[in-house]
């Protein structure tokens, strides 16, 4: 397990000391984008307060987060069903090669039995 580090952030004005066990500079950057977002949805819509802004920033933040667990989850399903076509692909594959085997064995066997006629 990471030892835990303090990273401070300035999001909105505010000042958060955050305890993570990510990067500092993942952090700072995840803290930057935040504070972008905060600052343009404030500069479109003059009217939305800081914590108006965090709020509806947070709802769409949830809302991606979501759609890809969602996306994710069906990817999952997917791969899962193109893994189980293959498998099945793979032993058909293997059955014809045996078929053709045997019936290779039986023509080589009727050859020796009845040689062509010359």
């Amino acid at each position: 397990m990471n030892a835990k580090r303090k990273v401070r952030l300035r999001i909105a004005g505010a000042d958060y000391l955050i305890a993570t066990e990510e990067s500092e500079s993942y952090v700072i950057a995840l803290g930057q984008e935040l504070d972008n977002r905060v600052e343009e949805l404030m500069r479109e819509n003059p009217h939305v307060s800081t914590t108006g802004a965090l709020v509806l920033i947070a709802l769409d933040l949830c809302d991606e987060a979501k759609r890809s667990v969602e996306t994710s989850d069906h990817l999952r399903t997917q791969l899962q069903e193109y893994l189980a076509d293959a498998a099945k692909a793979r032993n058909e594959a293997d059955e014809l090669k045996r078929e053709r085997d045997r019936l290779q064995r039986e023509v080589q066997f009727l050859r020796a039995k009845f040689p062509p006629e010359k």
